[in-house]
């Protein structure tokens, strides 16, 4: 190692420790504040001193996680010490949030259309595909299932129920203004399943009508799906194209997350005081509990059920998961991930198959995070959604996540359209982008284990695990 790079290394080192200790002594002085309010010029001082030290880290870093993370501390900050101010900033957070919805329509629409048009040779693999669907979707049920026990025990949203409730009575009064609905007017169940079914995909579009669009999206991609590849080839390009370019306006825009995000927890501070950031602790630490529960209710099972080798698949996934950590981006553990599996005795043709079909239909720890998410945004808005609405909520956020686990902060996406099927209020979604970094690395290791996991246990039914030696270039990519 040259004396350049060994003063790079050391370089990046005490950056790091810079903004860890940033943000660690920023959380202290948060700490200290709430407990001893008596003390803020203290702690003022030191919170400030603590920002600056981040500020310095975020510019030499250039990283948009880092400064999503700055954006968070700083509107926690402006909040703070400038609540009259703070109040009006709030349109900035109301510019990021138009700039959000828009890509939602037309991301759904292409994701689904893909996502299900591109698997129209699932008829001819015949048992292949069925088996993986069927785990797939039970795997992901339960995911779901568990994250609504999980924020429902925590209820880590009620500390910010005052300003999430004006902004969710302000924005059903919106809703009904441009729907022309009677205020307190219930559908019947006619009405709501007619109303699930579009008539016409542009004023889907137009009035924000998700359900609809992914509805359309369904039907067309396996209409799509049931043609000769020379006629679905062309139609499949334009919605992979469409897809790709909303991942890409996602990313532009994106690039304003830090001012959204910071305005939208300045606002909230200063409206609410510091409880939302205990609320945001408390949803944090509820992900990671609800995780490690599916790994033990789902997973463990599933694998002693397969009879799959535990210890040899841990070792076998260590590393594709530490890179899912890592990144927060399951397509970049993917090409490991597939090495991984078949060097453990899967054969390339199951794993082939499985696992790039699992990054659509295979979203247990992006599942799992939406439903704690949806119920954390209604908790913050003082909803109360009984049973029946929560099992329906299952059912769309099982139809509109499909697609979208390779793409760092696209389920914020997700979690958008959902808020707006249900009427949810929206500004809570940002207060959870500032820790989105920190859920999505869970989210994501859960994502990649789980598609590794299911070709194991396809490869199992079918009688062919461990039945053929594996590439030799799968082995050496291991052993390098």
């Amino acid at each position: 190692m040259t004396a350049t790079e060994v003063l790079r290394r050391n370089s990046r080192q005490s950056s790091y420790w810079l903004g860890t200790a940033g943000a660690v002594v920023y959380a202290i002085g948060i700490v200290l504040q709430a407990w001893q309010p008596q003390t803020v010029a203290v702690t003022m001082t030191l919170r400030l001193l603590a920002l600056i030290a981040f500020t310095a880290f975020a510019v030499r870093k250039r990283s948009l996680t880092v400064w999503i993370i700055w954006g968070m501390l700083a509107g926690v900050e402006f909040g703070l010490d400038a609540p009259a101010v703070a109040l009006q900033a709030r349109v900035f957070s109301d510019i990021f949030l138009r700039l959000i919805k828009v890509i939602v329509a037309p991301l759904i629409l292409g994701t689904l259309i893909t996502g299900i048009a591109s698997h129209g040779e699932m008829r001819s693999v015949g048992r292949l595909g069925l088996k993986s669907l069927i785990y797939f979707e039970v795997l992901t049920t339960i995911a779901l299932l568990i994250g609504l026990v999980a924020i429902n025990v925590s209820r880590a949203g009620n500390g910010i129920e005052a300003s999430a409730q004006q902004a969710h009575v302000a924005a059903r009064t919106d809703v009904r203004v441009q729907t022309g609905a009677q205020p307190d007017s219930a559908l019947s169940w006619q009405q709501f399943l007619l109303h699930v079914f579009p008539e016409n995909l542009a004023k889907s579009i137009a009035e924000n009508q998700i359900l609809q669009v992914a509805v359309f999206a369904l039907i067309f991609g396996l209409a799509l799906g049931r043609l000769k590849e020379e006629q679905r080839a062309p139609l499949l390009r334009v919605a992979e194209s469409l897809t790709q370019t909303m991942f890409a306006f996602t990313n532009i825009v994106m690039y304003y997350a830090p001012i959204g995000v910071g305005a939208a927890l300045a606002y909230t501070v200063a409206h609410s005081g510091l409880g939302v950031m205990t609320s945001l602790a408390k949803l944090l630490v509820t992900l990671y509990v609800a995780l490690i529960a599916f790994a033990l209710i789902a997973m463990l099972p599933a694998a002693l059920v397969a009879r799959v080798p535990v210890r040899g698949f841990l070792s076998a996934i260590a590393e594709p998961a530490t890179i899912a950590f890592a990144t927060s981006t399951s397509e970049a553990a993917l090409p490991r991930a597939m090495e991984a599996m078949e060097a453990f005795g899967v054969p390339r043709r199951i794993v082939g198959f499985v696992i790039p079909t699992g990054y659509s239909f295979n979203l247990a720890g992006s599942a799992l995070y939406l439903a704690i998410a949806s119920i954390f945004v209604a908790q913050a808005g003082g909803m109360h959604l009984g049973w029946k609405q929560q099992l329906f909520m299952l059912f769309v956020l099982m139809l509109t996540s499909k697609g979208v686990a390779g793409v760092p902060r696209a389920v914020l996406v997700v979690l958008l359209a959902t808020s707006s099927i249900f009427q949810l209020p929206q500004e809570p979604i940002f207060l959870i982008l500032g820790i989105d970094a920190l859920m999505d690395m869970g989210r994501t290791t859960v994502n990649v284990v789980g598609n590794c996991l299911a070709s194991a246990v396809v490869a199992q039914w079918e009688g062919e695990f461990r039945k053929e030696a594996p590439a030799d270039e799968a082995l050496a990519a291991l052993t390098e």
